[in-house]
């Protein structure tokens, strides 16, 4: 054995490039191949010598889904631990619980679990011998899972647990910043049924919280907000539905002071739009709002309280359903981008609702895009609309933001009102450009103003995982043209570089 592998940290470091993050660094979520990869890649690590034994061993079972490689320690188990088909058709009903020598069994290898994500929960059962003291994972570091584990929380409650995520309150959510006092990140997405008593239970638990970095959570009352907003650490804090009526109390524009990012997931905007009029957030530079409804009654209070965080790069608000029809707002000059025009510092704007683009034509893009000198990403979405920015429109607005990468907003291509071969603007930037949501006559005439204008643009559709309805067969028209002239270019390309080397 070469003697820089009797260094640990040379050791361990090793062992890290087998883990599943180094296997595909971009991938978001890992498939069932690549982590059975890594872990018979640790496994035989862990068999190859005593000295590769520990560390493998502890990246081995660092990471689970599920506690069933736990049970598959325990030998009656085993019969029904190598059934075929994985963890999901595992079945435990009528099995008995654990003995105490199988509680042994199964906790062996339990102190070097860091993460564990729970998808089911028909084997809770088992673990009735356990006292309840027992801490199943005394070094777990992140706790996440979509099932209540009624009384077997504390089971999971480790004092280095930083991370937890619970589907719904818990009744007893207070055990957790109690037992846990390194928890960083609280997630809890709804109430379980009673709204007042849930409420009641999740305030009382985040007011033990006393090193919160991100929290995600139903609606908080005025009292807690104003406990928030006296933690020093909590950046990150979203809102999941918006069953909390805040009432009339008024914290005289409390300040939370560090909070960088914040998002509301709601039914309707009226807690949101209260929230951002009664409470500072001087460090924001994230916000997102994903509402059912959005009414124009609730657009402009929105805008208006949003745009006394001049710190703001980075606008995301979603909607499926409006309020009033797009006739009522012609002529109204508060329009959702004009009144996003004093964020100067934007480089993420997402407007995805109904009249979010109102009055969108080449002028007001271009005094946009001049307020937006640092914009990277421009997404407007307006199932409404009737597109009106033209081709030159675009290029001039273009001229302005030269940083811009994603481009999605209706274009008027019908009537193409610029000349490809006579045009020498080009933009360089930009890589995505969405026309799903434009109007389009002539597929190869707007191909080919694509190809000459913005060189870099080789996709005109969105993924196919985000959400966005099929593209039109001109879109994908357009979308072969494209190809085929980059095909032809750099075949030109080929065999121009080929003759001047002859």
């Amino acid at each position: 054995m070469h003697r820089a592998l009797l260094v640990s940290e040379i050791l361990l470091e090793v062992f890290m490039h087998v883990n599943k993050r180094t296997l595909n660094p971009y991938a978001l979520a890992l498939s069932h191949r690549e982590m059975s990869l890594a872990r018979k890649s640790f496994a035989a690590l862990a068999r190859t010598c005593k000295r590769f034994h520990e560390p493998a061993m502890d990246l081995l079972w660092a990471e689970l889904d599920g506690i069933e490689p736990l049970l598959g320690c325990v030998t009656r188990l085993h019969p029904i631990m190598h059934r075929s088909g994985g963890p999901r058709y595992l079945r435990f009903e009528g099995i008995e619980p654990l003995s105490e020598h199988e509680a042994r069994q199964f906790l062996r290898h339990a102190p070097r679990v860091r993460s564990l994500t729970i998808l089911y929960d028909d084997y809770f059962h088992l673990l009735s011998v356990l006292p309840i003291e027992t801490c199943m994972f005394p070094r777990l570091l992140s706790l996440s899972t979509d099932q209540d584990l009624n009384r077997y929380l504390h089971l999971f409650l480790s004092p280095t647990l930083r991370r937890c995520a619970l589907p719904v309150v818990h009744p007893d959510l207070k055990s957790v910043p109690t037992r846990c006092a390194a928890l960083e990140d609280l997630s809890i997405k709804s109430s379980s049924g009673n709204i007042a008593i849930d409420g009641q239970v999740l305030y009382d638990s985040i007011r033990l919280c006393k090193g919160l970095v991100t929290l995600a959570c139903p609606p908080l009352d005025w009292t807690t907000w104003e406990y928030l907003s006296n933690l020093p650490t909590l950046l990150t804090l979203e809102i999941w539905d918006d069953c909390c009526l805040l009432g009339q109390r008024n914290l005289n524009f409390a300040s939370l002071l560090n909070v960088t990012r914040l998002c509301f997931y709601t039914r309707t905007a009226a807690y949101t739009v209260a929230v951002m009029q009664h409470l500072q957030f001087p460090s924001l530079n994230q916000f997102e709002m994903d509402v059912f409804c959005l009414p124009w009654v609730e657009v402009e209070p929105l805008f208006h309280a949003l745009s006394r965080h001049k710190t703001l790069s980075h606008i995301a608000i979603s909607s499926e359903r409006g309020g009033r029809g797009i006739h009522d707002l012609l002529d109204n000059s508060l329009t959702p981008i004009r009144q996003s025009l004093c964020f100067t510092q934007l480089r993420t704007l997402r407007f995805k609702f109904p009249s979010c683009c109102i009055n969108l034509d080449n002028d007001l893009l271009l005094e946009a895009m001049s307020s937006w000198p640092h914009i990277r990403m421009l997404e407007f979405v307006d199932p409404q609309v009737i597109p009106t920015v033209t081709f030159r429109g675009l290029s001039a607005a273009l001229r302005q933001c030269p940083r811009l990468h994603t481009l999605d907003i209706p274009l008027n291509a019908v009537n193409i009102d610029i000349d490809p071969t006579v045009e020498s603007f080009q933009h360089t930037s930009l890589q995505c450009l969405n026309l799903t949501s434009s109007h389009i006559s002539d597929a190869e005439a707007v191909a080919c103003v694509i190809f000459s204008m913005l060189p870099s643009v080789d996709r005109v559709l969105p993924p196919a995982d985000q959400g966005y309805k099929c593209p039109s067969h001109v879109c994908l028209e357009v979308q072969r043209h494209l190809g085929s002239f980059r095909a032809f270019a750099g075949l030109g390309r080929h065999v121009t570089g080929a003759a001047s080397k002859t």
